[in-house]
């Protein structure tokens, strides 16, 4: 007789909510099992037929870190078109793609990190590649659509995953995991916050990732945000991420907790779900988790909620339900569809800044193109290995032909000339076509240099290297076969790598003066090259002094090149791993000096030259005598073929900038200050004049805006006008609607992006556009009252083709709530609640919740509340301090009528002690708050 089957456990059965089955797998799991599952790599669980999982899988423009991918434009690139649903597309093939991987490759994970929804405050940030737009209205546009293709459209399962980067406030390499981000409510909610929140609300984000910094002096990894904002955005389960190493900066870098076990306990209160922290080696985390256990920091409950969060997602992406999953057979993978897809999104990228009629070619145009990016196809950090790659010298051969079109990459062609007399010498090798990453890895910065060929040694005559300076004096060098030197870990210097790359790039260099030469510095190493007898190494010791030997500078290639060509195509930009990148930042907006020196050559050999920048991130260039100029992102591995097809005119370009370009480092803020509103910062509050504004993209063709009509009602305001195609070419335009409060009671945006559409039309074609504006579009985070408000009036609506170029205007009256004082003797006033600041930065109350205020510089600031209402009178002020220091106030700029000083300093930051003073005051007033000394001021309270 055969044993009956034993039923299934409920986990297992797909007629029950997620819910219920959740719980019932939580019920079987031991506290050793759940506290296994709180690191990113979170083993199988035999017993009960669950296998392994692990949260992070790279995909912010295609499947990255995992071998070969189908590579899209890079995320500003993407931003760049600003085109919903193609990146929806984008997002579809890419899930596909990582469903594909993950079918032949169990290391592709099915929670992916992407995409990043940091705003591009700053133009210097080294990872500007890697978010959509300075705006957060545009930002969460873009993001909503690439997560929704990488969720999917089945209602119940999920094709992927999608986790937001990175939470909060974080646009800064340098020192990003000790600095604090300082931002003042009105910043924090209006623009930080609101990339996020959209994005969530939309329904296809299955968590965030914190970031390394802090925000007003608490680290983002034990954010009462997560809680108190991003859990109440939707009633999903969000997955949280730590950010890898974080979990152990909160102790090792930060020193924001004494202990580990305190740390991770706080990390895993505030909401942080999964630990990414010590690769692939769970059992320092677990160590820490079991800890705090055991010292009362966390009770099982905090454990159990954070793995339900784990597990709904996992339920959600059908692993417990392969019978039912509609994704798991999903083979799509490098398809003719996604190729072109990979071309269209490249085509769309593309930004046409100037033109004065150059463009487009005509298909006899004998064509120079020039430049140290004509023939490459970059990836970056975040980048697939290339299946297929188009370069701009590639493309124009494809498009125009071989017999007309000439080249020049501008390198200076050097040798390098020991002390000896003698110069460095490549050996020959049988260097295959190795790609680094090309077989995939968990952690590619743990992917060690080529040890199987020969270093470089020293001969009579020596080889020709290319070298090319990055900028900043950084320099790579490049064998004749195409190899870069670089150095691997047994401190040989060998013409090794494809490409300059890494976590921390072995293939740079820098020339330092020495004596009647030069020291060769590798900077990956901070070590010197020397000549030993068994070949060139780094080392501590006895560097060599090389003179270098230039047989060719880049600029004399240039211009033979340009002389012979009716128009010149000077390709400039950036290697996405070089100056600018994760870790670091740029230090300016200016073109390197190399590629300026190329480009001047160009102009001078020929004025029919034309500017191509391929870039990470805005440059400040002079275009007044450039005929024509473009702008793309590194456009994945149909770039070079897309922009042929521009320059052709067989595509008419209509990529918008995502972000406002400076004319001059002068025009911007500092790195850290993230007070957009008070340092006006982007194209919301900026007063100067940009070199070109957001928004801005040309065509080859003209448009036409007429009949804009707005009118109110049920809550929303409904906008439409009409767009007609005036010229000759069927073209894309981006119509754009704005917003600008005519006569606001606090500062508010010069115009705010309401919403755009981008629209292709035939020449004659005309197209009515409609767009419903909810008026909630219109509030403001009034301070005074802590919530968002609608302030009464007239709000000008503006509809046109860039944030500078309305072409029509209307105005609309809102009702709403009129502002009033603030009730201070009721209510006080929360010291980081002001309206104005000077020298002051937002710091932690507490370590769990709170703000204050302090000094930035420990020295002197000033606070400002506007209309303040002390009724028919108040006799005393107290204030909450901790430190040392002084707090003087006064009413309307006028004299000190009290002056608060701590008698000793307390005893911690956190330790707060009340002052008061007698003052008399009534009414209306603005009161002013003047402090001095390293203390933090938290309260303000009035009583009379």
């Amino acid at each position: 007789m055969t044993a009956p089957t034993p039923p299934s456990p409920p986990f297992r059965d797909p007629r029950l909510p997620f819910a219920k089955r959740i719980d019932d797998l939580l019920s079987r799991l031991t506290p050793a099992e759940k506290i296994a599952f709180l690191h990113q790599f979170a083993p199988a669980v035999e017993r009960l037929g669950i296998a392994a999982f692990r949260t992070g899988q790279e995909a912010l423009h295609g499947v990255a870190w995992m071998g070969p991918a189908t590579v899209f434009p890079q995320a500003v690139g993407l931003g760049a078109t600003w085109n919903p649903e193609l990146v929806r597309r984008v997002g579809d093939a890419v899930s596909k793609e990582v469903r594909a991987l993950r079918a032949k490759d169990d290391r592709v994970g099915l929670n992916v990190w992407a995409p990043t929804v940091n705003l591009l405050r700053h133009p210097l940030w080294g990872r500007n590649e890697e978010g959509y737009s300075e705006d957060p209205k545009l930002t969460s546009a873009i993001a909503t659509a690439y997560t929704h293709g990488l969720r999917g459209d089945h209602p119940t399962y999920w094709r992927t995953a999608p986790v937001l980067k990175h939470w909060l406030a974080h646009n800064n390499e340098t020192d990003r995991s000790t600095t604090s981000s300082s931002v003042r409510p009105r910043v924090l909610h209006e623009y930080d916050l609101r990339a996020f929140r959209e994005t969530v609300e939309a329904g296809a984000v299955a968590g965030v990732m914190p970031a390394y910094n802090l925000v007003n002096g608490r680290p983002n990894h034990v954010s009462p945000y997560l809680g108190e904002h991003l859990r109440a955005w939707t009633e999903e389960d969000l997955l949280v991420c730590s950010d890898a190493g974080a979990p152990s900066n909160l102790v090792d870098s930060e020193h924001y907790f004494d202990t580990h076990e305190e740390a991770t306990a706080a990390s895993l209160v505030a909401g942080v779900d999964s630990f990414t922290d010590h690769g692939t080696d769970s059992s320092q985390m677990i160590g820490r988790l079991r800890g705090a256990l055991e010292r009362g920091l966390l009770s099982e409950a905090d454990v159990d909620t954070a793995v339900r969060r784990q597990l709904s997602v996992r339920f959600r992406l059908g692993e417990f339900d392969p019978e039912y999953d509609p994704h798991d057979a999903t083979s799509e993978f490098d398809t003719p569809a996604h190729r072109a897809l990979a071309r269209e999104a490249a085509e769309q990228a593309i930004v046409l800044l100037k033109n004065d009629g150059v463009l487009p070619l005509a298909p006899d145009t004998r064509v120079a193109v020039v430049g140290l990016l004509a023939d490459e196809c970059k990836r970056d950090w975040y980048s697939g290995t290339l299946i297929h790659r188009s370069t701009p010298l590639e493309g124009l051969y494809e498009r125009f032909g071989t017999e007309r079109v000439e080249f020049a990459e501008g390198v200076d062609r050097v040798r390098l000339k020991t002390s000896a007399g003698t110069f460095l010498h490549v050996p020959e090798a049988d260097a295959d076509d190795e790609v680094r990453g090309a077989e995939g890895a968990l952690d590619p910065a743990l992917l060690a240099g080529r040890t199987d060929l020969p270093p470089l040694t020293t001969d009579a005559s020596g080889t020709e290297l290319a070298l090319v300076d990055w900028g900043g004096g950084v320099l790579t060098l490049r064998a004749p076969d195409g190899r870069y030197l670089s150095v691997a870990d047994d401190g040989c210097v060998r013409a090794s790598a494809d490409q300059p790359g890494g976590w921390i790039v072995q293939e740079t260099f820098r020339l330092e003066p020495h004596e009647n030469g030069h020291l060769l510095k590798h900077l990956g190493t901070g070590r010197h090259v020397c000549v030993s007898a068994d070949g060139v190494k780094v080392a501590d010791e006895d560097p060599e002094v090389f003179e270098l030997v230039v047989v060719e500078r880049g600029e004399e290639a240039v211009a033979r090149a340009a002389a012979q060509a009716d128009v010149v195509v000077v390709v400039a930009g950036n290697d996405p791993h070089i100056n600018g990148r994760e870790t670091e930042d740029r230090t300016t907006l200016r073109l390197p000096g190399h590629q300026d020196r190329l480009l001047r050559a160009a102009r001078a050999a020929n004025p029919a030259t034309v500017l191509t920048l391929v870039s990470a991130y805005p440059y400040a260039v002079d275009p007044a005598d450039l005929p024509a100029l473009l702008w793309t992102a590194h456009g994945g591995q149909a770039a070079g073929t897309a922009l042929a097809r521009v320059l052709a005119g067989d595509v008419s370009p209509a990529g918008r900038l995502p972000q406002t370009w400076y004319a001059d480092d002068a025009d911007l803020p500092g790195l850290l200050d993230y007070d957009v509103i008070g340092s006006r910062q982007t194209y919301l509050y900026f007063e100067g004049t940009p070199l070109f504004p957001f928004g801005h993209g040309l065509s080859y063709t003209s448009f036409a805006y007429d009949g804009l009509t707005a009118r109110v009602e049920d809550g929303s305001v409904r906008v439409s006008f009409t767009v007609t195609n005036t010229g000759d070419v069927t073209a894309d335009e981006v119509a754009q609607l704005y917003t600008r409060a005519v006569d606001p009671s606090v500062p508010r945006p010069r115009r705010e992006l309401l919403d755009h559409r981008r629209l292709t039309l035939a020449p004659g074609a005309a197209a009515g556009l409609s767009f419903e504006v909810p008026v909630s579009a219109f509030e403001f985070w009034d301070v005074a009252q802590d919530r968002w408000r609608l302030e009464p009036g007239a709000y000008e609506l503006l509809a046109g083709a860039s944030s500078e170029d309305v072409r029509l205007r209307t105005t609309v009256t809102l009702d709403g709530e009129p502002a009033l004082p603030r009730a201070v003797v009721a209510g006080g006033l929360a010291a980081a609640g002001f309206d104005e600041q000077s020298g002051v930065e937002i710091v932690d109350r507490t370590k769990v919740s709170g703000d204050a205020v302090t000094p930035a510089d420990g020295t002197a600031g000033e606070l400002v509340y506007r209309a303040c209402d002390f009724g028919p009178g108040i006799s005393g002020v107290t204030v909450e301090v901790a430190g040392e220091g002084t707090v003087e106030l006064s009413l309307d700029g006028g004299p000190a009528l009290a002056v608060l000083s701590t008698a000793t300093p307390t005893s911690g930051p956190y330790d707060y002690v009340s002052l008061g003073a007698s003052v008399a005051a009534a009414g209306v007033h603005d009161v002013h708050l003047r402090l001095r000394g390293p203390l933090r001021l938290a309260r303000v309270g009035f009583s009379g």
